[in-house]
């Protein structure tokens, strides 16, 4: 009857500190934010809410996929957030941009392609008899 989203993770669960450089995947749950440099992919767990936030910053060299997704440092690579999307200020990216809702802020930039994501499609009503 009703959608069941997900909602933004309000805290930080995980932090990689400005000096901290990881070389290799990276799975997370909760919020994740990243100050340091990740080379590799960094995704949220399967069918687990996942918050990911960059900083001014952060720079991530990968493929990045989480149901939220906040931007305001670099990524090299394409990026997919299920349910939200925030550009900042600082955002560059480079790759394509999957999203569900967006939001972008002036100055950010995206060197790829701005693709949308329909919401999964509703279930068709009960119809009357005439």
């Amino acid at each position: 009857m009703f959608r069941r989203e997900s909602k933004p993770q309000n805290r930080i669960d995980s932090l990689i500190g400005a000096t901290t450089r990881i070389e290799g995947n990276l799975f997370f749950s909760g919020g994740l934010r990243v100050d340091g440099t990740v080379r590799g992919n960094v995704a949220a767990l399967p069918d687990q809410p996942g918050t990911l936030v960059l900083s001014e910053q952060g720079r991530i060299d990968g493929e990045v996929q989480a149901a939220h997704v906040v931007i305001n440092g670099t990524i090299n690579g394409p990026v997919h957030a299920s349910e939200t999307l925030e550009l900042q200020a600082g955002c560059r990216v480079k790759g394509d941009v999957h999203y569900k809702s967006i939001e972008i802020v002036k100055g950010a930039v995206v060197e790829g392609r701005l693709v949308h994501q329909a919401a999964e499609a509703k279930p068709a009503g009960l119809k009357l008899a005439s």
